[in-house]
């Protein structure tokens, strides 16, 4: 049996290949996913922080730095990188907490304030902030469903501001087209 011992913030599986990341560092290490054994290849993001989830599409990882609160954009093949999407901006902190991924689009959470915004991963645009029930007092995870709905899991129900709960969104309000 294999470990990786230290706090593991994300990880996700191309091909035979296993992406970890680790909170406060900025590497990559890959292991293969049957055995778990370590490869020799680290990949380094030079400037990423505290890195917080991380998820694979189209041979790219995307992996939230909570830190530079920013998305960085890895190349699986040749190991190069970009900060892809910077989500500070001058009106509001949106502290990336996970990502998911459909198609060509990614969905980032922020737990406090709870946020769920969808993004373009060919035009990096915002395509919508996904309007979130008035009782969701932190966001925890959200995925997008085959049928365009939302399933979230969050802290906050309308019977107990403490309770947690997975809901599923219907609709979305905020279009920023």
């Amino acid at each position: 049996m294999s470990y990786v011992v230290d706090y593991v913030s994300g990880a996700t599986v191309l091909d035979d290949i296993m992406y970890v990341v680790c909170g406060g560092s900025s590497t990559i290490h890959l292991y293969y996913k049957d055995s778990y054994n370590k490869l020799d290849v680290v990949i380094e993001v030079h400037g990423m922080k505290i890195p917080c989830d991380m998820v694979v599409f189209d041979r790219l990882l995307y992996i939230a730095d909570w830190y530079n609160d920013c998305i960085w954009r890895v190349s699986a093949d040749d190991h190069s990188y970009v900060k892809w999407l910077s989500t500070e901006s001058t009106t509001h902190t949106f502290h990336d907490r996970t990502l998911s991924v459909t198609s060509r689009r990614l969905l980032l959470t922020s737990l406090d304030p709870p946020t769920l915004r969808q993004y373009s991963t060919t035009h990096v645009q915002l395509l919508r902030v996904v309007e979130l029930p008035w009782y969701v007092k932190k966001l925890y995870h959200g995925v997008e469903t085959k049928r365009g709905t939302f399933v979230i899991g969050h802290q906050g129900t309308s019977q107990d501001d403490w309770q947690w709960a997975v809901s599923e969104l219907f609709r979305f309000c905020h279009s920023c087209e």
